[in-house]
């Protein structure tokens, strides 16, 4: 009897965000075949013994997709319920498309178990809302960091920049250049506020905020790097008026929370 392969998201890094059913399914899981971006504590939390890194790293250090195609594959065939645990959710830019594809081809059950997103979370726990009635009536996600085998760009910034709505880039710090400038060359503002959200939800949490035109410098200032969110767009100011009152910022800083807080 083959086993069963859940893609499950495990949130922005925070291991109170695991959904109670992501939470269960690791626990019973035969193998747990992990990305680099799940919190540090949710890994420490499976045992050694049933945890297989085949993560992937802007800086080179990666397991090929195939592999990983190839493992889910071969474990569930070995019987095995096998957790392919991802960052965030697993279809927003977490290649679980594809690999629903290599599963289905090779008569693999498997079940899709979402998680939160960092392209939300990441804005909001910094006191950016993705939305908002007064600046944003839409959101764009778009992925910083493209596959390099592409011909071109499939990201029309020029569009984006257009729509008047928010635009959030997964995995864009190293990137960041490039597309702000295409940004202010396509005509968006270059006061437009910006913010960068590094380990989002994690206790090594960084906010860093600027414009669309100075945003690089204060990255480079800053000391940001991934993993990290882009918030480009009016929301991005929102932060300024709320993060006083902010109850995981007052904690870190050793202020204390008040119920108002």
């Amino acid at each position: 009897m083959t086993g069963t392969v859940y893609l499950v998201g495990s949130g922005p890094g925070d291991p109170e965000l695991l959904t109670v059913k992501a939470k269960r399914l690791i626990d019973e899981a035969d193998v747990v075949l992990h990305d680099k971006l799940p919190g540090p504590e949710i890994l420490e939390a499976i045992p050694e013994e049933k945890r297989e890194d085949v993560g992937k790293r802007a800086d080179g250090e990666w397991t090929p997709q195939e592999y990983t195609n190839r493992r889910m594959v071969e474990l569930a065939e070995d019987g095995d319920d096998v957790v392919r645990l991802k960052g965030g959710d697993p279809t927003v830019f977490g290649r679980g498309g594809e690999e629903m594809v290599h599963l289905a081809e090779n008569e693999i059950a498997f079940e899709v178990v979402p998680g939160i997103t960092s392209a939300v979370a990441g804005p909001e726990v910094a006191g950016i809302p993705v939305t908002h009635r007064g600046h944003a009536s839409s959101v764009s996600f778009v992925t910083g960091h493209e596959d390099p085998t592409k011909d071109e760009s499939a990201i029309d910034w020029g569009a984006l920049a257009d729509t008047g709505g928010t635009i959030v880039v997964l995995m864009g710090v190293g990137k960041l250049p490039d597309y702000t400038a295409a940004l202010r060359e396509s005509g968006m503002d270059p006061e437009t506020p910006v913010a960068l959200v590094e380990r989002a939800t994690r206790p090594d949490q960084r906010v860093a905020v600027g414009t669309l035109d100075t945003i690089v410098d204060v990255r480079d200032e800053e000391g940001i790097e991934p993993p990290a969110i882009t918030v480009i767009g009016d929301v991005a100011g929102e932060r300024e008026r709320v993060k006083a009152f902010l109850r995981n910022e007052r904690l870190d800083d050793g202020l204390e929370a008040t119920d108002d807080a």
